[in-house]
């Protein structure tokens, strides 16, 4: 452990990059609270998704990182923002238009849809925690909703009230002039609608803790800041969240960004140290667009855990966090293959090599042994020349590869399989388009054939891959490259494909000659 630590307080792994920032919070003296805290924040107007993971894995990969260089304890809380109006009613609910009456109401106060929970709130709340929980995700949860009405927010909330010209002079130099007419921090709850309500604030009483306000009827109220009476603007509410709970570090979208010093200011007006924070770049869909929940383009959770494992989720959203990503389905196969790869690396890595791996920061250090014998994209291949509709004739194949494997003591190899065969199914399946070979590249392919049929050698990747390099040599191909191109497109019906020795040594020497003589006579375009 001492050498991991000495290795982690100079490693270039960005998890301890920005865990090291967090330690030199507390270089001269541990916090009072007792704990370092990490945060991230939900809103539950919908389901959890893509970012919602990323910053709550990318969070605990930091806090993973600090734990090991410091022995300061941590807290992680998932922070619901629950008290939100609920500004649109969302078109996948059942019977949508019952929520109509209930807009603007905190998303507390509406009423379940799914008639499961006490609140629409409560029920998305408990979609993030079941959601958190399936990844084994170490966190606290708190509601926004009960942390205002429970009088856990009220010490901050006066001291918004105390500071209140402080504040809006913070605001007020982000808005526009029109805007700045009718701002307020504080949004009142109407005592008989239960909105949250836009309303200019008439008077700020430091003394009683009280606002006045006239609603949209031109009729005066006066409420008290605390109980869950009013809640902050958002972009207060996140300053003010930080000064609350003594926040050390949360990380947000790029989106964010030009809010931090708005955020900053807020918190240390209200007389806390600002938190360290981490700004990621957004995730884009397969044309570059950003993606949104509303427009539902990109790559869900959901359909990335159809066709791969979490960990290579964990994996993507490890690599360059600061970098804008395509998320899409032809970056699955590239992420599996490089988690497991990186998993084969770490057993023989020193203190130094581990703590940079992505898998130590994806495992906490809890770094499990690959099984994977055939690569991901191997397989990928295999199901697509065997047209498999099941895992169980991947392994047919496999068994003869490898002997020792079995779906028992191989279970991610096993599961890749199944995923393999689902991908295959979807996505190349559909896209396959197979063309005949030319004169130069039917001559080597007989060639080929000829070479395979005389091989007595053993189903072995670099024999193998050295026979089909020297047939792509000897009939002239150059680049080399435009050889194997032709092997994936005629054989495979794509522009791309595995390493050749690879493939045949897994699929069979038989079974690739009679592939190419199929193809020779024009029985696969």
């Amino acid at each position: 452990m001492s050498d991991l630590r000495d290795a982690a307080m100079s490693a270039k792994a960005w998890p301890f990059e920005e865990a090291r920032r967090v330690l030199k919070r507390y270089e001269n003296k541990p916090p009072e609270k007792g704990y370092v805290l990490f945060e991230t924040g939900y809103g539950p107007s919908g389901l959890p998704h893509i970012g919602t993971f990323g910053e709550v894995a990318r969070t605990t990969m930091i806090r993973r990182a600090f734990e090991l260089i410091s022995d300061i304890p941590t807290r992680l809380i998932c922070f619901s923002d629950d008290m939100d109006g609920m500004r649109k009613v969302p078109d996948n609910v059942p019977d949508p238009r019952q929520l109509d009456e209930h807009l603007q109401k905190p998303l507390s106060s509406v009423p379940d849809p799914f008639g499961t929970h006490d609140s629409f709130g409560a029920h998305n709340n408990a979609m993030l925690r079941r959601f958190l929980d399936t990844f084994g995700f170490e966190y606290e949860f708190i509601s926004a909703a009960e942390f205002y009405r429970s009088g856990q927010f009220d010490e901050i909330l006066l001291r918004c009230v105390e500071r209140y010209d402080d504040l809006m002079a913070i605001m007020l130099k982000s808005l526009r002039d029109e805007r700045q007419q009718t701002y307020s921090i504080f949004l009142p709850i109407h005592p008989e609608t239960g909105r949250v309500l836009y309303v200019p604030i008439k008077n700020v009483d430091a003394a009683k803790g009280e606002i006045t306000f006239d609603d949209a009827d031109g009729r005066e109220w006066t409420l008290p800041v605390t109980g869950g009476n009013v809640k902050l603007q958002w972009k207060p509410d996140f300053g003010a969240r930080w000064a609350a709970l003594g926040v050390d570090f949360e990380m947000y979208g790029k989106d964010h960004s030009t809010n931090t010093p708005i955020y900053d200011g807020i918190c240390r007006a209200l007389g806390a140290k600002a938190p360290e924070h981490f700004t990621y770049e957004l995730f884009l869909d397969d044309t570059g667009q950003k993606i949104s929940k509303s427009k539902g383009n990109g790559l869900s959770i959901d359909e990335w855990l159809k066709y791969a494992s979490t960990e290579s989720l964990s994996y993507f959203m490890y690599l360059k966090p600061k970098t804008a990503k395509r998320m899409h389905f032809d970056v699955i196969p590239k992420a599996v293959d490089e988690y497991h790869q990186q998993l084969r690396a770490y057993a023989t890595q020193d203190a130094a090599g581990k703590v940079n791996n992505p898998v130590w920061h994806i495992h906490g250090g809890k770094v499990p042994e690959s099984r994977m014998v055939v690569p991901f994209a191997m397989l990928l291949n295999l199901a697509s020349v065997s047209g498999a509709e099941d895992k169980e004739t991947l392994w047919g194949f496999i068994h003869r590869y490898a002997p020792d494997a079995a779906p028992d003591t191989h279970a991610d190899l096993d599961q890749a399989a199944g995923f393999a065969v689902a991908y295959y199914q979807d996505f190349v399946k559909p896209g396959k388009v197979f063309r005949a070979p030319d004169e130069k590249e039917a001559a080597a392919m007989r060639d080929l054939v000829e070479r395979l049929r005389a091989y007595d050698g053993p189903a072995d990747d670099e024999a193998l891959q050295t026979l089909v390099f020297a047939v792509g040599t000897e009939h002239g191909f150059d680049p080399l490259r435009d050889w194997f191109k032709a092997l994936y497109e005629v054989l495979l019906g794509a522009s791309q494909g595995p390493r050749f020795g690879g493939f045949i040594a897994l699929y069979g020497v038989e079974e690739t000659t009679a592939l190419i003589e199929r193809a020779l006579a024009g029985d696969i375009v």
